[in-house]
């Protein structure tokens, strides 16, 4: 079906809406305390806030400026999603795409050809290659790469972002070499005593310095492809995890033309970003509400596809590594420390189960110093020690986590860890029961921005084919409710924006979607297939599926 991106692409001013009533409507929202409400009619004030929810005994006003009539059809409250990447996310539709090849030798027929139709392009540069998907048993290599594309620099991200590969001539143009050192908290893949292609997490910096940066006109046309992509999935919010200079900047560009649509709540990528967004602190909520620097976002380490998480003891299927620590206890207390104190929130990426306990100390140590609701976030917690669980109950530590790795990553976090050491993966519901908040996003472009598949891998463990039967690590399962309430009010939550959005409720933003049927009644695999119909932010319809 073709879908329709209103008011954004034009650019165009917005209309000053005035009151208005949505009614005729099976509405279905969640209250403050996570419990199911129900409701026939929304009552919409000048300002894109709720005024009122209506029953169906209600008396509807007379005298409205507005009136849209949704037919009995079903409103929910806008997704907020509480880990991903925008602009990367508008960039990676825009360039070469492997997230759904299946093999290596398809990757390279797609990498051929699309440097065949784009001639003009200086590198071939894409994302979304996956040598687990693709059942190689090992990373691809430049050799491999040549094939496909000799002569011109070919730069491909792994679909997590923490390893790229590289051909030949892109190693030659950054001057990469034999001699060439693995930095710190990086690594350099050797074959042969030379670089085979791959490069690790902080490794990837020795080829991407030389990789053409989009031009200002690129990122806009990204984040305008980003935002519909995420308003077509039902997302009205999201947390923006590592945003650079210049993303912020885009946003800014977008916003002062009024094409923001999607509320962002950012994140620095790094301390030194941060400072320069935010100057002494966060800043207040931009554009109607549609922008914010929150925090800071740190990484303690890679990712387990690659073996750059952090684990306490060695992989089981490499009994050499132990993943990559990105920051010394010290470095990481001296950034918490210096973000604190300017007020930002902190949001650490950790992955393997020693950045995690590392997170941890931290935090302990720097909460009787840095009081009051400062809301710590552990980006995926992942891989977790079972000892080390009840600590995610304490301290207010949010955790951030993504409920669609857990279905995707399954039988390689099995080959990673081994069956003795799963206890503590993708642990929900004992972050629940040790007094722990969740968070749940989907880690676009890492995944799909798709919050109905992620509400229904965190209540089922399973993924989209029902497997495993009766869910993996069955014990971890978390309630359908609570799933929902992870993917809006507590995702508000975890960014300081819980008075704002992420449930219908009087002076809270009208922001919703319309679906196609009722995601509290449907089955797993019905949930899976929702539709979104329209989305509305602000009172204001942004989108619409024709």
């Amino acid at each position: 079906m073709r879908s329709v991106f209103l008011a954004a692409a034009a650019l165009l001013p917005a209309p000053a809406w005035a009151d208005g009533l949505i009614d005729n409507v099976t509405g279905v929202t969640l209250d403050k305390d996570g419990r199911v409400q129900r409701f026939t009619g929304l009552l919409v004030s000048a300002d894109g806030k709720v005024t009122r929810l209506l029953q169906g005994r209600d008396k509807r006003p007379e005298k409205l400026d507005w009136r849209a009539d949704m037919k009995g059809r079903v409103m929910v409250p806008g997704f907020v999603d509480a880990h991903g990447h925008v602009m990367g996310l508008g960039l990676n539709a825009l360039t070469l795409d492997l997230s759904d090849t299946r093999s290596l030798a398809e990757a390279q027929a797609k990498i051929a050809a699309y440097a065949r139709t784009n001639p003009e392009r200086a590198w071939i540069v894409g994302r979304g290659w996956n040598q687990e998907r693709w059942a190689l048993g090992r990373f691809p290599t430049a050799a491999e790469l040549d094939q496909a594309v000799p002569d011109r620099p070919v730069w491909l991200q792994r679909a997590d972002g923490h390893a790229s590969w590289a051909n030949t001539a892109a190693m030659r143009a950054a001057g990469v070499t034999a001699k060439s050192v693995s930095p710190p908290g990086g690594r350099i893949e050797m074959a042969g005593g030379q670089p085979s292609g791959v490069f690790v997490d902080a490794a990837e910096a020795l080829v991407e310095k030389s990789v053409p940066k989009p031009s200002a006109k690129d990122m806009n046309a990204a984040f305008l492809k980003a935002q519909e992509l995420l308003l077509s999935s039902g997302i009205t919010a999201t947390a923006d995890m590592g945003t650079d200079m210049d993303a912020w900047q885009t946003y800014r560009r977008l916003g002062d033309l009024n094409g923001l649509r999607v509320r962002i709540m950012s994140y620095g990528a790094g301390l030194d970003d941060t400072i320069r967004i935010g100057g002494t602190g966060p800043t207040p909520w931009l554009y109607g509400d549609k922008l914010k620097l929150v925090g800071v976002k740190l990484y303690g380490d890679g990712a387990l596809g690659s073996r750059g998480a952090w684990l306490k003891a060695p992989y089981h299927d490499a009994p050499n590594e132990r993943g990559l620590g990105f920051m010394s206890d010290t470095l990481i207390r001296n950034l918490m420390v210096r973000a604190s104190m300017d007020g930002y929130q902190i949001a650490v990426h950790a992955i393997g189960d020693r950045a995690n306990e590392q997170v941890l100390g931290a935090i302990e140590e720097l909460v009787d110093t840095y009081k009051g609701d400062r809301r710590w976030r552990i980006e995926h917690a992942q891989v977790v020690d079972p000892v080390d669980l009840r600590r995610l109950g304490r301290n207010g530590i949010i955790a951030s986590m993504q409920p669609v790795h857990q279905t995707s990553d399954r039988t390689m976090a099995e080959a990673r860890l081994g069956p003795n050491r799963l206890q503590g993966a993708y642990a929900w519901r004992s972050v629940l029961a040790a007094g722990g908040r969740l968070a749940f996003g989907s880690d676009y472009p890492v995944e799909k921005p798709d919050p109905f598949a992620g509400w229904a891998a965190a209540f089922t463990r399973q993924d989209e084919a029902g497997q495993p039967f009766g869910g993996w690590q069955a014990q971890e399962r978390v309630t359908r409710e609570e799933a929902w309430r992870g993917f809006t009010t507590d995702a508000a939550y975890a960014g300081f924006a819980e008075d704002k959005f992420g449930r219908l409720a009087p002076g809270m933003a009208a922001d919703f979607i319309i679906v196609d049927r009722d995601p509290t009644l449907a089955s797993p695999t019905e949930l899976r297939a929702t539709q979104v119909l329209q989305t509305w932010v602000g009172g204001q319809k942004v989108w619409e599926r024709r």
